[in-house]
């Protein structure tokens, strides 16, 4: 099995205005990339590379967290680059929009928001934040680095993110191809300095349980069992997935103290934005050996592996 490197990205220009990354975390380990500009302009949508992580009319970059687990422990949004804060918003609660008890956001689906102005009339704004967590105010001069305020969960979204828009006299700019058609397997330079991979998709955690856990567990960050009783009924390994594509292939391993209880291949028949999947094995004997058990998961796309997770977890006698 080949491994898929990330896309390597043209940095940004010499002199050019320029973006750093605007996340207090490490890409593509304690967070990722859920979504890009949509530079389809009919009903579809492509990201800038011609893939499918993004969505019709979507205009901005999206940085996501794992789980609502991660948000709350806090982390930080800064800015991209120096400039002047022009206004806030932070009174919104971090409410999903597609929860039951969602407020009406007309007009605010921006949520908890930092807008700054630069040079060269250039404009970003970070949209999502958390309620209570914006730090700068307006007419504030910023560098880049300075914390603007922390992920969260307001406005119109259903996961915790940030999401960042460019804009250059009013009009959107993807900052990872900033020309004005999809680049695909042709790079151009972007704004990001240094620039940032392109992951076409991922693994975004992995754990155990004693069953099937629901995917709003898995998303709150609830359904890792950091450990079993030797009687569980079940030892199951769950994923969660961004990124799918159908064709893809999941391959799940789980062994034990006595070696491999199982390995299981499933294959992914839709693409979506994100997804789990979970594989197990019941109890037939009266408990499970003591000792050490791991688990992986591996997420393979035309025969090259885009995401690998291990897990391990300690039985006790």
């Amino acid at each position: 099995m080949k491994t898929l490197a990330f896309l390597l990205l043209a940095p940004a220009q010499a002199g050019a205005f320029t973006l750093t990354f605007p996340v207090d975390c490490t890409l593509n380990q304690t967070c990722f990339i859920q979504q890009f500009n949509d530079r389809d302009p009919t009903p579809n949508a492509t990201d800038f590379t011609c893939g499918p992580l993004s969505y019709d009319g979507h205009k901005g970059t999206d940085f996501a967290v794992p789980t609502l687990q991660d948000m709350a422990n806090g982390v930080a949004v800064l800015a991209a680059a120096p400039g002047q804060v022009r206004a806030i918003r932070d009174d919104m609660d971090d409410i999903a929009s597609n929860a039951p008890n969602a407020p009406d956001i007309s007009n605010r689906e921006c949520g908890n928001a930092v807008v700054i102005t630069h040079d060269g009339s250039w404009k970003t704004q970070y949209c999502h934040l958390k309620r209570g967590s914006v730090t700068v105010k307006p007419g504030q001069t910023v560098t880049p680095g300075t914390p603007l305020g922390q992920i969260g969960l307001s406005g119109n979204t259903e996961f915790p993110h940030l999401h960042l828009s460019v804009r250059q006299n009013g009009q959107v700019i993807d900052p990872f191809s900033p020309g004005d058609t999809a680049t695909c397997n042709a790079p151009a330079p972007g704004l990001w300095s240094p620039a940032l991979p392109y992951q076409p998709g991922g693994l975004i955690d992995a754990g155990f349980a004693s069953a099937v856990p629901s995917f709003d567990a898995v998303k709150s960050g609830t359904a890792a069992a950091p450990s079993l009783p030797k009687t569980a009924p079940a030892l199951v390994i769950w994923t969660h997935i961004f990124g799918p594509r159908a064709g893809d292939t999941l391959t799940f391993t789980l062994t034990g103290p006595k070696g491999r209880i199982l390995q299981e291949t499933l294959n992914i028949d839709r693409t979506q934005a994100r997804a789990m999947r979970a594989v197990g094995k019941r109890l037939r004997a009266a408990a499970w050996p003591p000792g050490t058990y791991t688990g992986s998961a591996t997420l393979t796309r035309a025969n090259q592996m885009i995401g690998d997770k291990r897990v391990t977890l300690n039985i006790a006698p």
